[in-house]
């Protein structure tokens, strides 16, 4: 929830008022004991490794930042190809044999690459070791078995999280990411009474790993928990309900998004389970990586520029115009859609506003991938209105930089989001964001200018998830784009927001050792082995 005094911009700390302060007490006994807090982070991507979105940026991001606040943090990451070559420091692999039929198995440690963490890769050739995307073939088709990938992959960090995985090393917690890692909450229910606590954060709730029911006898799981009270979803086998339904705590990216996602709307069909929960779940705001994402990296943004110096976002807006094969005018506000080209993110609507935005003056740079129709409308777009609108299919991490420094606006609409970390991106880049109200969108914009917050505004939001209320939003902010004294102080405002990792990542230590303090009280205690 944002709320705004004069010129300060607040938000209110809905994370003070989930747990308790005595949490700061536990924090400062655990920095003077002698172990520090550990925590195994499970992820089915993380950057450089390998990446499909924003999961990926999280999984090194937030990681990095726990181990900076002292805690003792490694990484589990599934043994795809590219990541194999892209780690750095390969040390000899851990058999594991035939883990539970799927086949042989090793662990390999290594270290990660840029921020220098522990970290584990799970290496299943028959299940990871082949060419296509993460979780699509080439064709774009789920990968016939994604629930076997996933099931080893999640038996294998149970293991490590109850020390059975030959690693001289066990969690206080085990922290994992969304549905392809539901399992490992369940796994550990079934383990001994002295284990970890498990963290299961839903990053998107509209993905849950659904799949056949026969599937089930395959996980290695209760056959009694094949029910509507355990793992079964409407006959089938859900993930995500798993992760859902056995984690000693839930969270989400945003505390919005926390509160939609218990209503039908939000919900998925999960929002009466997640009810049940609701004093288990918490919504923590994901941060940015300021050190990638900055306009005054010269290494991508052509012009460098600063909050205190904006003289270079004009020069790499004529540098874009140019590389795009856009009208050089200076004029005529450029926006900017860098986002995945689906439903979800309101692509489909782009065929219907752009063309009315852009007899109104403007230009747009599309940059993004997604299903083939949306991506041929986009194609088509472009084709009809050359050198005033530029699309680019596909992700290309600098690409999406220089664009978000070059653009003056940023369309970044959702049906739903979760967080969203583009329209933070943007606001680091000057480029002002227009939003819907909904989730981690809401969280993060302060709109509108015109009304009574118009002196802290920061973007501009719309209410309706349709094309003719986004392109209402986009011709305002047109307009104020016009108003260049005013748009300069919104462009100051939104560089000067602070969306680090830091305080989120204290966020979840304290949660952490919340959930640790639990152990300690049940008498679970469980530590072995020695830190890094």
């Amino acid at each position: 929830m944002l709320h705004c005094s004069g010129h300060a911009v607040e938000r209110a700390d809905e994370f003070e008022r989930a747990f308790p302060a005595a949490v700061r007490d536990d924090l400062e006994q655990m920095a003077a004991a002698a172990w520090p807090l550990r925590v195994l982070f499970a992820s089915s991507e993380a950057v450089p490794l390998a990446k499909t979105g924003g999961l990926a940026d999280v999984s090194a991001a937030l990681p990095r930042a726990l181990a900076e606040l002292g805690v003792d943090v490694r990484i589990v990451v599934p043994g795809y190809p590219e990541a194999l070559e892209r780690v750095h420091g390969k040390e000899e692999p851990i058999g594991l044999g035939d883990v539970q039929g799927f086949g042989q198995t090793w662990l390999v440690p290594a270290r990660m690459p840029d921020i220098d963490l522990p970290l584990w890769l799970v290496d299943c050739p028959a299940r990871f070791d082949r060419g296509g995307g993460l979780y699509f073939d080439e064709q774009g088709q789920a990968w016939a078995d994604n629930a076997e990938r996933f099931a080893v992959f999640s038996h294998v960090v149970a293991r490590i999280a109850l020390g059975t995985a030959g690693v001289d090393w066990t969690p206080d917690v085990v922290h994992v990411n969304d549905w392809h890692l539901g399992l490992v909450p369940a796994l550990l229910a079934t383990g001994p009474r002295t284990r970890p606590r498990s963290v299961f954060t839903i990053h998107n709730l509209a993905f849950q790993g659904v799949f056949a029911a026969e599937t089930f006898g395959r996980l290695g799981l209760p056959n009694e928990w094949f029910t509507s009270d355990g793992i079964e979803y409407y006959g089938s086998v859900s993930f995500l309900k798993a992760g859902i339904r056995f984690a000693d705590h839930i969270t989400t990216v945003s505390p919005r998004y926390a509160r939609e996602i218990l209503t039908p709307e939000f919900g998925c069909g999960l929002d009466g389970l997640l009810r049940t929960r609701e004093h288990d779940l918490t919504g923590i705001l994901n941060g940015v990586d300021y050190e990638r994402w900055t306009p005054e990296d010269s290494l991508v943004v052509p012009h460098p520029y600063n909050v205190a110096d904006l003289s270079g976002k004009a020069r790499c807006k004529a540098s874009l115009q140019n590389e795009l094969g856009l009208a050089p005018k200076e004029s005529a506000p450029l926006v900017a859609f860098v986002s995945r080209l689906t439903e979800q993110k309101m692509a489909d609507v782009l065929p219907d506003i752009v063309p009315m935005l852009v007899d109104e003056g403007a230009q747009f740079a599309i940059c993004g991938t997604g299903g083939a129709a949306i991506e041929a409308q986009v194609r088509a777009l472009a084709a009809s209105h050359p050198q005033r609108v530029a699309v680019r299919v596909g992700y290309e991490e600098p690409l999406a930089r220089r664009v978000l420094a070059g653009a003056d606006i940023l369309a970044a609409p959702a049906r739903f989001e979760p967080c969203g970390l583009t329209q933070m991106y943007a606001m680091r880049f000057g480029t002002i964001p227009v939003v819907r109200a909904v989730g981690g969108l809401a969280d993060t914009v302060i709109g509108n200018p015109g009304q009574a917050n118009a002196r802290c505004a920061t973007g501009f939001h719309f209410q309706q998830a349709t094309g003719r209320a986004l392109a209402g939003a986009l011709g305002q902010a047109c307009g104020a784009y016009r108003q260049r004294d005013d748009w300069r102080a919104m462009q100051m405002r939104a560089m000067s927001q602070d969306f680090r990792w830091r305080r989120p990542a204290e966020r979840y230590v304290a949660l952490y050792a919340a959930l640790a303090r639990d152990v300690g009280a049940t008498g679970d205690g469980h530590r072995r082995g020695k830190p890094c």
